[in-house]
């Protein structure tokens, strides 16, 4: 039973799971939550504003940590699973409840997955080297195939240090002077933040818990392809603010070629919130690479966006946004109709989101709720669920995707909650540096986060995306959210069809 069926199967109303225990296990138990409200994370990711205000220097780092890691190689060789199963998380490093929330469902998942694979933000706030122990090591300790991924933006706030240490085995720091005199300068003036000091000693047994034959990734950079018996995976890393170095795209537009299918993976999506890929010019580039037919994608799959969205073109292409790893909760309610959308030549019909807006508008009134619950209007802001549904409907000029939702009756205080609710900020990504969907994170069901699961042979590719709602009934046998099964037709060419056994 998932969302799509009933409120139930989202998670409403359900006690919570073992991931408490296991948080209490690591010692996580007693720490404050994660919160983007304190002064401390938003003063060490000014990166980010930095770089959207002056420039950003990450394509120049990038050239000069491949320098240092020298790699002989981009592609991984694991030509011997085939066929090949793995997962993908996005947007993980929190390391409070809700990315404990997802343990207990990834074990349930991952048994017969060769590797496992993260796409952007590994770690919150800003990197750095000791963050990795309570926000890596501590909950993916269990797993033990290899763990591989590409940088999102705030794996960069660090210039990228403790990734290239912990992905790619580089001990070495940048040298001095790397980037441009801007970047230089800003360096000097310290408003752009250096990494700090390693404890060397701390890092070292971090990396002991990590260390098994096997368990720790050796990638080769960044950037780079891992080549298994039915699939090439390509990841590329987009920095701080999307772009991709000339050096990159060249070996993208290299490594793009052959007969092999290729499923993209990339720290920002192509197409997120009813944008379509060519809105950013370097998306557009990059997607262009991607959806010419002789490069044979079959699907292109990012993080940054902490939701699932799935995109499924007239042609079988598929666009997924996989960010829903652990991270706080952006928001699904304010994407409009596809049908009512130009340009993104995607229909309604073929989209999916998790969670539904419905249920992403129902978990903001309740939010919302808390915030102004002393100035005693909590009531007036809160919908529930299948009336949220309703009311998103009524707003889309969609029929809700529940049955149950279907006959609820909004009453007056609803739909008025309903619309100020669509014109309060919510949308964290488009705001400045205190987003509302920070303020708003939550650590208590239902969480709404995500992942997938690829099972992939010669003849057929199935991706599945689960749900965690963090629910005790549920830990052990994760909601499916969506299905899609991959085959290649007569022309060669590789096509999704939905496999969707909700209403």
């Amino acid at each position: 039973m998932n969302s799509r069926q009933s409120q139930a199967g989202a998670g409403w109303a359900c006690s919570a799971g073992r991931y408490r225990k296991l948080m209490e296990d690591a010692g996580a138990g007693n720490a404050p939550p994660f919160s983007w409200l304190n002064p401390r994370p938003l003063l060490v990711t000014r990166n980010d504003r930095v770089a959207r205000l002056f420039g950003d220097p990450i394509d120049d780092l990038r050239r000069a940590w491949m320098k240092i890691l020298a790699p002989a190689d981009l592609v991984i060789d694991r030509s011997d699973d085939n066929p090949v199963s793995f997962l993908v998380l996005g947007d993980t490093g929190e390391g409070d409840g809700s990315q404990w929330a997802t343990v207990p469902a990834l074990q349930a998942v991952a048994p017969g997955t060769a590797f496992a694979f993260i796409c952007s933000d590994v770690i919150y706030p800003a990197g750095g080297v000791d963050a990795y122990a309570e926000r890596f090591f501590d909950l993916y300790h269990w797993y033990a195939p290899p763990i591989y991924a590409v940088p999102g933006n705030h794996d960069w706030y660090d210039d990228g240090e403790a990734f290239m240490r912990w992905f790619c085995g580089a001990r070495e720091r940048l040298p001095a002077g790397t980037g441009s005199p801007r970047h230089r300068r800003l360096r000097r003036l310290r408003v752009w933040r250096s990494p700090g000091r390693v404890d060397e000693a701390a890092a070292a047994a971090q990396a002991g818990r990590h260390d098994q034959p096997g368990h720790r990734a050796s990638q080769p950079g960044p950037y780079f392809a891992v080549d298994t018996g039915p699939l090439r995976l390509v990841g590329i890393d987009t920095g701080i603010t999307g772009e991709i170095d000339p050096d990159q795209e060249a070996w993208l537009r290299e490594v793009s070629g052959g007969e092999r299918p290729k499923i993209l993976l990339t720290g920002k999506p192509l197409m997120v919130d009813g944008t379509a890929p060519g809105s950013v010019a370097c998306r557009a580039r990059v997607d262009a690479i991607v959806r010419d037919p002789a490069n044979r994608y079959i699907a292109a799959i990012g993080g940054d966006i902490h939701n699932y969205q799935r995109y499924l073109c007239g042609d079988g292409f598929v666009y997924l946004v996989n960010g829903g790893g652990g991270a706080f909760m952006h928001e699904t309610h304010s994407i409009a109709s596809l049908d009512a959308t130009p340009g993104v030549g995607v229909r309604e019909a073929d989209f999916r989101c998790y969670p539904l807006r419905g249920d992403s508008l129902s978990r903001y009134s309740i939010l919302y709720g808390r915030k102004v619950r002393r100035l005693g209007l909590r009531r007036l802001f809160e919908l529930e669920p299948n009336t949220a549904a309703r009311a998103m409907g009524d707003v889309l000029g969609l029929e809700p995707t529940r049955p149950e939702a279907r006959d609820a009756c909004v009453s007056r205080r609803a739909r008025w909650a309903a619309k100020v609710l669509l014109r309060l900020p919510g949308r964290g990504r488009r705001s400045l540096h205190l987003p509302f969907s920070e303020w708003l994170d939550f650590n208590d069901p239902p969480m709404f986060k995500s992942f997938l699961r690829v099972d992939a042979s010669e003849d057929e590719v199935r991706i599945r995306c689960f749900g965690v709602t963090g629910c005790a009934d549920q830990q052990d046998d994760p909601p499916v959210e969506d299905e899609l099964v991959a085959t290649p037709g007569p022309d060669g060419r590789w096509r999704w069809a939905v496999v969707d056994p909700a209403p």
